[in-house]
């Protein structure tokens, strides 16, 4: 076969990170999905998909295309102005994991060249699980929970990452994990994450995010870094508080019991909402002067985007990027190794507003400058 006809197979979760906006950290099962819809969620994964596609038809115009009916790969390829080949499958409505698994298997026996799918870390352990490793794979980041290493950064780096790897300009594999949480205990405010396998993942290192690393137990510095934050504190300002163990040390501090990976707001040194989703939280903050305190997440550097959906766009835009704060130990900025944080967010004017760099509380009268990269 000649190199311009390679094949590369798309399949899209369309139910993938619904969940996330709304507060619910995660998209895993009917009632999740049920009440998601009920809390006025909008899908996220068919327009990320979209996006990446455009990117991939922008940059092997040649390549043969075969993905899935409907939401699962065809709507969203016409889109994006591709000519796919659709396979006869059987989709369920709404769709499940093993219509996802019988997709990445019917791509298997069509014998693509590189499977592009969008989804999280639950349909990452699907297509690990459909096809075994046996394909080169990339994960357009489309979840709520990204713990796997086989995503690109954004989906504009996905589908410029497989234009890359189908024109031959890209060519190193590396074997990444698969990762998948119980989500019923991360709501519960408890990750326990498990390594699945490895995909064959088209490896260029600006364009793959790392796996997620666990935070280190660095309570001398969080007390620090919180006698800083609350010491800084003003009147009537709304503080919110991003997900994960180095926020919590603010309401340790102060008494207050953090929900773990969710998105809380202090006023006053008091929780005046706890766990909010996007709306409730653009209610709460319109007119009024807000800080936003987050954390990169560990051994990625992602700011916005990865388990942190609520913090939308709209949010960063009302709160405003200049009263944005990020808070690390050193040990968590030596362990990106040089590599900038970076944001995935669906508005490119926003997320070029957060790029070049932002200031670091890393302790007690102590910050740093890092770069940033949209």
């Amino acid at each position: 076969m000649d190199e311009q006809e390679k094949k590369i197979g798309v399949i899209v979760n369309p139910l993938a990170g619904i969940g996330g906006r709304v507060g619910l950290k995660g998209s895993d099962g009917p009632e999740i999905q049920r009440l998601a819809w009920e809390r006025g969620a909008k899908q996220e994964s068919p327009r990320r998909a979209l996006t990446a596609l455009e990117a991939l038809a922008a940059g092997a115009r040649k390549a043969r295309v075969i993905t899935c009916p409907g939401q699962m790969g065809q709507s969203e390829c016409l889109s994006a102005g591709l000519s796919p080949e659709v396979l006869p499958l059987s989709v369920s409505e709404p769709t499940t994991p093993q219509d996802t698994e019988a997709a990445a298997r019917a791509m298997v026996e069509q014998g693509v060249d590189l499977l592009l799918f969008a989804g999280g870390d639950g349909t990452a352990r699907n297509i690990y699980q459909a096809t075994g490793g046996k394909i080169p794979a990339i994960g357009i980041p489309a979840g709520v929970k990204i713990h796997s290493a086989v995503f690109a950064k954004n989906p504009q780096s996905a589908g410029r990452l497989a234009a890359q790897f189908i024109e031959g300009r890209i060519t190193a594999l590396r074997e990444l994990e698969v990762m998948d949480i119980d989500e019923e205990a991360y709501r519960s405010g408890h990750v326990s994450a498990k390594l699945y396998g490895y995909l064959p993942v088209p490896f260029a290192e600006e364009m793959v995010q790392k796996l997620k690393a666990g935070s280190s137990n660095e309570r001398s510095a969080l007390n620090a870094i919180a006698t800083e934050i609350v010491e800084h504190m003003e009147p009537d300002c709304l503080y919110i508080l991003g997900a994960g163990t180095t926020t919590r040390c603010v309401t340790d501090y102060l008494g207050l019991e953090k929900t773990l990976l969710g998105v809380d707001v202090i006023q006053n040194r008091k929780i005046v909402a706890r766990d909010v989703g996007e709306e409730e939280l653009l209610r709460l903050i319109e007119g009024k002067r807000s800080e936003l305190i987050i954390t990169p997440i560990g051994g990625q550097g992602c700011l916005f985007g990865r388990g942190n959906q609520q913090l939308s766009s709209r949010v960063i835009q009302m709160v405003g990027p200049e009263h944005i704060t990020v808070i690390a130990t050193l040990q968590k900025i030596v362990d990106l190794n040089g590599s900038p944080f970076f944001v995935d967010l669906d508005d490119g004017a926003t997320s070029q507003r957060l790029s070049g760099h932002i200031r670091v509380i890393t302790g007690y009268r102590q910050q740093l400058v890092y770069p940033v990269k949209a």
